[in-house]
């Protein structure tokens, strides 16, 4: 079982990655609905995968990533993002984002992508 930070700044979307994690045995232990709560509950929580969602205000999802990377080079992060977000998706691996899932997802897509990150 894996202790999980689900950032996004939709209710609705938290709601869903929830939804399709914790009936594969993962237990959430925070949520955040931008950057600077994402990384402030990754340094309180320490989890063990990161479902970060690019497009939020105060800090993006890409800044927060850096951010919780640079604090935990071993930190498991997943981007979560909409369509047409290719070129910060291209910078998101580059600084070690494990995976990437675009919305709208099936729930198997961001299992898989939950169960790659976690091996």
């Amino acid at each position: 079982m894996a202790k999980i930070l689900i950032v996004d700044d939709a209710k609705f979307m938290r709601t869903l990655v929830k939804d399709a994690l914790v009936p594969k045995g993962h237990e959430v232990v925070g949520e955040a609905e931008n950057g600077n709560e994402a990384v402030e509950l990754y340094k309180k929580l320490k989890p063990d995968l990161v479902t970060m969602d690019i497009t939020m205000r105060e800090k993006d999802g890409i800044e927060a990533a850096e951010e919780i990377l640079r604090v935990d080079p071993g930190a498991r992060v997943i981007m979560v993002t909409a369509l047409g977000q290719e070129n910060l998706l291209t910078r998101a691996i580059k600084i070690g984002v494990k995976d990437f899932v675009v919305k709208p997802f099936p729930p198997e897509r961001l299992q898989k992508a939950a169960e790659k990150a976690l091996s």
